[in-house]
C-alpha cells in the first residue's frame, strides 16, 4: 500500500461526524444557559412595560431577536476565549477546545446570528431596541472579553453590564422608549453580577489563575471576595426596592423584593464568614450562594411580571 492510499485509507477510518453532532456543537457556542437567564430578566420587564400581558407577537420576536443577539455574543466570545477555555475544566468541553467547529466557522456563525437579530429587532420590534441590543453584544465581545476579562481584577463588575441590557431591550420593545424603571432594573442586575459569579469564581478559582485571567476569586484572598460579596448583595437589594416608587407597583414586588433580599443577603455573609474561617472550597461551599443567586433573580422578576396582572 502506498503512502497516499494509507493516508486515503485512515481518512475513510474516521467517522464522519453526525448532524445531531455538529447542531449541538453549534448550539453549545451560543451558551443556552446564559441566554436563559438573559430572557428571564426581559420578558417580566415587558409586562411591567405593558401595566399586564404585552402582546404576544411582540413577545415573540423580541424574545427570538434578544436570543440570536445573546448567542451571537457568546459565540464570538467563545472564538476569542478558546486559548482559555482549553486551559479551564470547566469549559475545556466546549466545541472549540474540542475542535467540534473550526475558529473560522464559530466566527462567521456569530457574525450571522448578530446580523440576523440586529435586523430581526428592528423590523419586527423597533430599532431602539436593536440598537440596544447591538450595544449589549459588541460592549460584550470587546469591552469585556477583549479589554477587561484579561486585564483587571474588576473584569467582571463592569463587564458584567452588557448582561444588563435585556432590561432596557424588554422595556422598550413594548414602549419605544427608555424610562427609569428599566434603569433601575437594570442597576439591580449590575449589582447581583458580582456576588453571583464571584461565587462560581471561588469554586473554579484555581481554573482561572490557571488561565491567567484575573478574576477576583484567583487573584485576591477569599476573605476579601467573600466581603465584596456581602456589599454587593446589599446594594442589590437596596437597589431592587427603589423600583417600587419608581415603577409605582403593586404590594406584591416589595413584599417579593424584600423577602427574597433578606434571604440573599444571610447568605452573602454566611458564605464571608465562611471565607474567614478556612481556604479550602469544600468547606467554604461558594456554590450554595450561587445556586441561590439565580433563585433570587428568577422569583424577583417573576415578581415584577405578576405585579402589574394583581394592580390593573
Amino acid at each position: 500500500m502506498t503512502a497516499v492510499e494509507s493516508r486515503a485509507s485512515l481518512v475513510r477510518a474516521v467517522p464522519a461526524p453526525r448532524l445531531r453532532d455538529v447542531l449541538g456543537a453549534y448550539v453549545g457556542l451560543t451558551k443556552p444557559r446564559i441566554i436563559e437567564l438573559l430572557l428571564l430578566t426581559t420578558v417580566p420587564v415587558m409586562f411591567l412595560a405593558a401595566r399586564g400581558v404585552p402582546d404576544l407577537g411582540l413577545v415573540v420576536a423580541t424574545v427570538v431577536g434578544g436570543t440570536l443577539s445573546a448567542g451571537s455574543a457568546n459565540a464570538l466570545n467563545c472564538v476569542y476565549d478558546r486559548d482559555i477555555d482549553e486551559r479551564m475544566r470547566r469549559t475545556r468541553r466546549r466545541a472549540l477546545p474540542r475542535h467540534a467547529v473550526t475558529p473560522r466557522a464559530a466566527l462567521v456563525f456569530g457574525l450571522a446570528l448578530g446580523v440576523v437579530s440586529t435586523v430581526l429587532l428592528g423590523v419586527l420590534v423597533n430599532w431602539l431596541s436593536a440598537g440596544l441590543a447591538l450595544a449589549a453584544n459588541v460592549f460584550y465581545v470587546v469591552g469585556y472579553t477583549m479589554l477587561l476579562k484579561r486585564r483587571t481584577r474588576q473584569n467582571i463588575v463592569w463587564g458584567g453590564a452588557a448582561g444588563c441590557f435585556p432590561a432596557l431591550i424588554g422595556w422598550t420593545a413594548v414602549t419605544g422608549s427608555l424610562a427609569w424603571a428599566p434603569v433601575v432594573l437594570f442597576l439591580v442586575v449590575f449589582f447581583w453580577t458580582p456576588p453571583h459569579f464571584w461565587a462560581l469564581a471561588l469554586r473554579y478559582r484555581e481554573d482561572y489563575a490557571a488561565a491567567d485571567v484575573p478574576m477576583l476569586p484567583s487573584v485576591a484572598p477569599a476573605a476579601e471576595v467573600g466581603r465584596q460579596i456581602v456589599g454587593y448583595a446589599w446594594v442589590t437589594v437596596l437597589t431592587s426596592l427603589v423600583l417600587w416608587p419608581v415603577a409605582d407597583t403593586g404590594w406584591l414586588y416589595p413584599v417579593v423584593a424584600l423577602a427574597l433580599g433578606g434571604v440573599f443577603v444571610v447568605e452573602a455573609h454566611r458564605l464571608h464568614r465562611r471565607t474567614k474561617g478556612t481556604d479550602e472550597v469544600a468547606d467554604m461551599r461558594p456554590m450554595r450562594l450561587f445556586h441561590w443567586s439565580n433563585m433570587y433573580l428568577t422569583l424577583l422578576f417573576l415578581g415584577v411580571a405578576i405585579d402589574p396582572l394583581l394592580t390593573r
